[in-house]
């Protein structure tokens, strides 16, 4: 599968920035980082900051994206001998959602300041979700030539399997009972491959 460039905060300082507004995150939530706060971990000035970044939330938003983007391709499987495309892309993408449910940052989000994932539901896409669909388009039409992905047009496939992912990633603890061993993540992740598998198997 084709990799992932991110057009995001690239180079060391800045990535050094952002590894400070994780760590303050991880902290204390978004609400009570201040840019101060940022500026000190990271070892610059305010003024370093405010050159790229207004406000705190913009930060975060590079930093969601670098973190999101590096989660989803670290689930991409190696190709293997004999694999089709599907079963790599159905595999990714259940690993991906496994690994987004164990992240901290995510899990940190989640828990205190969930309204920051809110526009990225409701009212546009990001630069992490755009980064995905070209990827996932991509596979597709690699499913696409070897015959093991249904044929249909690979940008609307790419966001109908984006939807079904991006819902198990977001909902999917208000939805298990972990002391039932029929409604455990696990379990519910297995469904998911069945629901990707069945959606692109031709």
């Amino acid at each position: 599968m084709t990799p992932i460039r991110h057009n995001g905060s690239g180079g060391s300082d800045n990535d050094a920035v952002l590894d400070a507004v994780r760590d303050c995150v991880l902290a204390v939530g978004v609400r009570r980082t201040t840019l101060t706060d940022v500026a000190r971990r990271a070892g610059v000035s305010r003024m370093t900051l405010y050159r790229r970044w207004p406000d705190v939330r913009s930060l975060v938003g590079d930093l969601m994206t670098r973190e999101w983007i590096a989660v989803a391709t670290g689930a991409i499987p190696e190709p293997r001998p004999g694999v089709p495309t599907r079963e790599l892309i159905t595999e990714g993408l259940v690993a991906a959602v496994r690994a987004f449910g164990a992240h901290p940052l995510f899990r940190k989000i989640l828990d205190v300041d969930p309204e920051l994932l809110l526009p990225y539901v409701l009212d546009r896409r990001g630069a992490s979700q755009e980064a995905l669909l070209e990827l996932l388009a991509g596979s597709l039409r690699e499913g696409h030539a070897d015959g093991s992905v249904r044929a249909a047009h690979p940008g609307r496939q790419a966001r109908s399997v984006l939807l079904i992912v991006q819902s198990f990633t977001l909902s999917l603890r208000t939805m298990t009972d972990e002391d039932d061993p029929e409604l455990t993540s696990e379990a519910f992740l297995g469904e998911l491959r069945d629901i990707l598998e069945r959606t692109l198997t031709p």
